[in-house]
């Protein structure tokens, strides 16, 4: 027991080591985690404060209080929008939804889809061809059309949006984790677990499915950024989370009239999604070379 508790750190360390030599991941997931920082702080803020924080450290993001269509200026970096509300505190509370989409929709995806795949890719035979066919299925609608369809039917909703990308982005958790699995089953540690008379499940889900972490891991932290697109074009649709919670789409959408003569109620939110989309971008590749260097190493030559 003592040698597996000592080698666990010491592959954190390797692959944390790993991470940190590229610099670009390492700049993604600084501003991850500032998004992620600010998402929190306003969720707690909205749930359980009534905004008590942001408005009395800085403007309300809900309430029109200043003169519509100012520019940026000192007292409002971002300008206003239509209604007089700071685009500053808007896009600040927009981190929430996006983050909380982001985190919890490919949560479900990977809770649903990576056993999914593991159980196909070793149990094969009929499983593996129900399972397939189903996600092949799934696969033949555009992601952000499934989406559109399953928000529709289920209403207009945080809740709603997260169940429908959780569904949207099974797929992707079920062919990668089922062609790992494939890979793993072969393995001599699986057949000495099947040769000690261990259960089925015990060698699907004990020895199988944690040694498919590494690919769904860099997929998740993709999927993270596919995520927030998805809401930020379903909410700029009007079919993600209504007003007067502001969300990143919504903004956009709300200035997207006024591009010409008020820019920036548009271009903060969309430079705030770009930022965000490209760090979980930059986290994935960085995940991607540090959890497989022979892969990293085959690209350099």
């Amino acid at each position: 027991m003592s040698g597996e508790s000592s080698s666990q750190p010491t592959g954190f360390r390797r692959t944390w080591r790993g991470f940190r030599a590229h610099g670009l991941a390492v700049a993604g997931l600084v501003v991850v985690a500032i998004v992620t920082v600010v998402g929190i702080a306003a969720y707690v803020d909205d749930a359980f404060l009534g905004n008590a924080i942001i408005s009395s450290v800085y403007y309300s993001p809900f309430e029109p209080q200043f003169m519509p269509l100012q520019g940026p200026s000192l007292a409002h970096p971002f300008g206003t929008d239509t209604l007089g509300r700071d685009v500053l505190a808007r896009t600040l509370y927009g981190a929430k939804v996006s983050i909380q989409v982001a985190l919890t929709a490919v949560l479900v995806a990977a809770a649903l889809g990576s056993p999914l795949g593991v159980v196909a890719g070793y149990a094969g035979g009929y499983v593996e061809t129900v399972v397939m066919r189903v996600v092949d299925v799934l696969l033949g609608f555009p992601a952000l059309v499934l989406a559109i369809g399953l928000v529709a039917a289920l209403g207009f909703s945080l809740t709603n949006v997260v169940i429908a990308l959780g569904v949207v982005y099974v797929p992707q958790f079920a062919r990668i984790a089922r062609s790992t699995a494939l890979s793993v089953s072969s393995e001599e540690y699986v057949d000495a677990a099947k040769a000690l008379g261990y259960s089925t499940p015990h060698v699907v889900f004990r020895e199988v499915l944690p040694n498919c972490i590494s690919p769904l891991l860099v997929q998740a932290s993709l999927l993270m950024a596919f995520a927030i697109i998805a809401e930020a074009s379903l909410s700029f649709l009007g079919l993600g989370v209504q007003p007067p919670t502001p969300t990143w789409g919504q903004m956009v959408s709300d200035g997207s009239g006024y591009l010409t003569s008020a820019p920036w109620i548009s271009f903060f939110p969309g430079a705030a999604i770009f930022v965000t989309v490209l760090g979980f971008n930059l986290i994935g590749d960085g995940l991607r070379d540090a959890l497989d260097p022979r892969e990293n190493a085959e690209r350099r030559f």
